[in-house]
Order: structure tokens, then C-alpha cells, then sequence
């Protein structure tokens, strides 16, 4: 495994209408590195977002979609998500609040 920095988990939010109703439960939806694993993504969130405490993180592997362009068959990238649940008494976190 690649030596992976709490800086270079987190890749960036994920803003659609089912993770923006997911924010009135205290949960936030990110892309992640593929290499990354729970405990990466625990302490990267409590690290860049000040008062954040993480209860559970659940992650998703997204497999590439097949794309066709005249004879050629290739597959997009392959992307991980993670979905971050808070604590009740942690803090929101912030670059979610202006969406």
C-alpha cells in the first residue's frame, strides 16, 4: 500500500440531492483515495474539519463504466466513496453549509 498522507484521503465532496438530505442526519459523503480504509478516513475527517468526532464511516467501491467510442471498448475510473456519520456533539462541517 502507497504511503498515504490524511491530506490525500479525502478527494472531495460529494454534492447531489440524496447526499445533501443525508446532511440532516449528520452524514457527509466524500470521495475517497482507493487505497484509503476506515481508519484513514476517521482520522482524515477529525484532522481537516476542526470539532468533527466520527462515529462510523461506511465505504463504497464504484466500478468503472463501460464506454465505447467506435471499436474501442475501455472503462472509466474506478472511484471510492465514503459516507462519514458524526457524533451528536460533534460540529458541522463547514463547507457543506453554504450549498
Amino acid at each position: 500500500m502507497a504511503n498515504i498522507q490524511y491530506y490525500d484521503v479525502i478527494l472531495k465532496p460529494v454534492v447531489t440531492e440524496k447526499s445533501m438530505n443525508l446532511m440532516a442526519d449528520k452524514k457527509y459523503t466524500f470521495f475517497v483515495h482507493p487505497e484509503a480504509n476506515k481508519t484513514m478516513i476517521k482520522e482524515a475527517v477529525e484532522k481537516m474539519f476542526e470539532g468533527a468526532k466520527v462515529e462510523k464511516v461506511n465505504t463504497l467501491n464504484i466500478p468503472g463504466k463501460k464506454k465505447r467510442r467506435g471499436m474501442v471498448v475501455g472503462r472509466t475510473a474506478a472511484t471510492k466513496k465514503a459516507i462519514v456519520k458524526l457524533t451528536e456533539e460533534s460540529a458541522d462541517i463547514e463547507i457543506f453549509s453554504g450549498l
